[in-house]
């Protein structure tokens, strides 16, 4: 045990503090991160209660100790994994639905629970949160407040905030607040639920969120169009979203990325470019696909097939869900880095994706291009030899360019996994220093200890 966390022991029940190393271990990496080189957590604890959390926190701040906010451990930069010991906060436990009031459409929860599960209890209403990212099977909805995430769908439904009303948040001195509203604007004050949107667990925890939902969507039609080349595929994507195509769902796949997913996931996809659609309507829905139908056809695609087919749409979305976990096996010399997760405007997308073609080339290092194409995200992997420092380093300075390309062309170096401990380095290169110093006074104000989820999102100097 360790001294200075005892106090844990008098406001938590015991099967509420783990001082074990298999579970202090597994909190101290995510996806993102080494799994041998992780700072371990002195404790884990699990509240059951915004109360748990308040007296967690607010105990640690007066004894001055990290505290990390922790869910799924699906996150893809370091973002709730520690970097100074200290005390895990995994908020799993608090996975409850706590009431639909579908007259409204609305929900709230706990911030543990899976973006599936939310979705399977208000499916019985009709109702949906449409925004959610393609690990919702697998990941929390207070992860993704925090890290602003979005996924498949943001073409057409916007981000996960963009559908968070109102937050009870416990701020790093264990006050409690309640940020937002649940009317479906205001403006009284500052946005503060904006603040906390995207603050990685750096100001404070989120222990109830209350979501706006939709309805589900009577028709859907879905399937892939292809390309003989990347650049067509990308100006495809370009001209459908710039003319105004009604997709819900607009994904790029380069050739490389459909290779990998054939021999490691036992798809029957073509060696070639590909966009993967989906369309949601109530009515109408067979204009909207011959629109898009007509763009692609402008920029030569090869072939354009779209069905209702529930099976059909279902294995093709798998495969695109499961895509980042097929390029580890693909080459038992090679591993990629860290997925690139940038986002330019829709304009210059086929231009980054024909700049990491080129970087790709120049170096002859395989980049593998995919991603949510509509919004202008591009999610590349770099494959190096793990164990040839030379390699390691060359596909590390093909990421950096491209990061930096992307901020020169007005976007940025993360569109929706964070900055975490990955991306910091970046946050100069995208904001000024008064815009950086403005971020760092802000973290002073809400946690004037620096207790919560610290080392994250800074750069280390300035």
């Amino acid at each position: 045990m360790s001294m200075h966390t005892s106090f844990l022991d008098e406001l938590l029940e015991s099967e509420q503090v783990s001082y074990g190393e298999a579970d202090r271990k597994e909190r101290s990496t995510d996806w993102g991160t080494d799994n041998d080189n992780g700072v371990l957590p002195d404790v884990v604890v699990w509240p059951e209660s915004t109360e748990d959390v308040a007296a967690v926190i607010t105990a640690a701040n007066e004894h001055n100790i990290p505290v990390t906010p922790y869910a799924a451990g699906t996150s893809l930069e370091g973002n709730a994994v520690p970097v100074e010991h200290g005390i895990t906060l995994d908020v799993s436990r608090m996975d409850a639905v706590l009431e639909v009031r579908p007259d409204d459409l609305q929900v709230d929860v706990q911030p543990g629970i899976l973006g599936d599960d939310l979705n399977d209890t208000v499916a019985k209403h009709g109702l949906v949160l449409p925004s959610l990212p393609s690990s919702a099977a697998i990941s929390t909805i207070g992860g993704m407040i925090a890290n602003d995430a979005s996924g498949m769908k943001t073409v057409k439904y916007g981000e996960v905030a963009d559908w968070v009303l109102e937050l009870e948040v416990v701020f790093p001195t264990g006050e409690v607040a309640t940020v937002g509203s649940k009317a479906t604007k205001t403006s009284a004050g500052y946005n503060l639920k904006e603040l906390i949107i995207g603050s990685e667990g750096t100001l404070g925890v989120v222990t109830r969120a209350t979501v706006r939902l939709g309805g589900r969507p009577q028709q859907i039609r879905g399937g892939r169009a292809i390309f003989d080349g990347i650049d067509a595929a990308a100006n495809a994507v370009t001209d459908a979203v710039q003319s105004g195509v009604d997709v819900a769902k607009i994904e790029l796949i380069d050739a490389f990325s459909a290779e990998v997913s054939n021999e490691f996931l036992d798809t029957d996809l073509p060696n070639a470019p590909m966009v993967f659609v989906e369309f949601h309507a109530n009515h109408g829905i067979e204009r909207e696909v011959e629109f898009c139908r007509a763009v692609f056809e402008d920029h030569d695609v090869r072939t354009f097939e779209v069905s209702d087919a529930d099976r059909e749409m279902r294995e093709l979305w798998e495969a695109r869900r499961e895509l980042a976990d097929a390029f580890e096996p693909y080459d038992p010399n090679l591993s990629p880095l860290t997925p690139g997760d940038i986002t330019v405007p829709i304009s210059d997308y086929p231009e980054i994706i024909e700049y990491a073609k080129q970087l790709s080339e120049d170096h002859d290092v395989p980049v593998a291009m995919f991603g949510h194409a509509g919004d202008g995200n591009v999610h590349y992997f770099v494959m190096v030899d793990p164990d040839d420092p030379d390699s390691v380093a060359t596909g590390e300075a093909i990421s950096k360019r491209l990061v930096e390309r992307t901020i020169e062309l007005g976007g940025t170096s993360t569109g929706e996994h964070g900055v975490g401990i990955g991306k910091c380095e970046h946050l100069a290169d995208e904001h000024e220093p008064a815009a950086i110093e403005a971020m760092r006074s802000v973290k002073r104000a809400f946690d004037p200890n620096g207790i919560l989820n610290p080392g994250k999102i800074f750069p280390e100097n300035g």
